[in-house]
């Protein structure tokens, strides 16, 4: 769990499927950047196309996921220097992550952050995420 002014606070980096149902998820403090997370959340997964947010829009990523002869439709940051294409429209099904964030919410104890500790954190996590996945 991270330390923030307002108190404790933790991210959720999550790998969901084609059909949004969750695959892998980490915790970091709510203070650390998304991307140092993506790598290790990735390793052992197989996909063929990677889709996130411009919070991951970095060249260690990108190489990445080249080596691993995949794809990806991230959007670049606006202060690279380099400006990269990626497909606006492919960009759309990133929504399905959302959407599993959003069925997350419905667990008060995990919207609320109830549990004090990330071993508590992640095993309702894991236990929401079963239930997603039975649903």
């Amino acid at each position: 769990m991270g330390r923030s002014r307002g108190g404790f606070s933790t991210k959720i980096h999550a790998v969901v499927d084609a059909l949004g149902n969750p695959i892998r998820f980490k915790l970091s403090g709510g203070q650390e950047a998304d991307c140092s997370w993506a790598i290790p959340a990735l390793t052992d997964t197989e996909f063929g196309m990677l889709l996130a947010d411009k919070g991951y829009d970095t060249d260690e990523l990108l190489d990445f996921v080249k080596q691993r002869a995949a794809e990806t439709c991230i959007p670049p940051k606006s202060n690279r220097t380099n400006q990269r294409e990626y497909d606006k429209v492919l960009y759309k099904e990133r929504n399905l992550v959302e959407r599993f964030f959003n069925k997350l919410k419905h667990y008060r104890r995990l919207a609320t952050r109830y549990e004090k500790t990330a071993r508590n954190f992640l095993a309702m996590l894991t236990l929401a995420a079963l239930v997603i996945w039975l649903a």
